[in-house]
């Protein structure tokens, strides 16, 4: 363990706090919708995070397994409303209409279990 040390501010010492390096990886989209959502809605979760550093790592988790978890739920959706090969090269904008659809599907399930629960 290392010793605490101060630095004089007025007739205050205040503790020189310091936190460990954090990776450099981006956080995407659903990492940076969970670390706001944390800071608006919960704030007492977020300092906890933030001050046993495992806000990161969490952002990072949700990140990659909400990306996973958009990768496995696409096809079946596409699937379901029928958004076929033979669909995409006979009616490209219908194709691109009930792609969209099941995105926002996919998005809004990802959204209520992962980022804002």
């Amino acid at each position: 363990m290392t010793e605490m040390t101060y630095t004089k501010n007025g007739d205050y010492l205040i503790p020189d706090l310091k936190l460990s390096e954090v990776p450099e990886a981006s956080l995407g989209k659903y990492g940076r919708m969970r670390k706001k959502y944390l800071k608006e809605h919960r704030p007492i979760l977020w300092n906890n995070m933030i001050l046993s550093e495992t806000l990161y790592p969490h952002l990072l988790e949700i990140e990659q397994t909400a990306q996973n978890r958009l990768e496995q739920m696409m096809p079946k959706l596409a699937q379901a409303a029928g958004a076929t090969e033979s669909l995409k090269a006979s009616d490209p904008m219908k194709w691109v209409g009930l792609m969209n659809n099941c995105k926002a599907q996919a998005e809004e399930i990802i959204l209520r279990e992962l980022v804002f629960s």
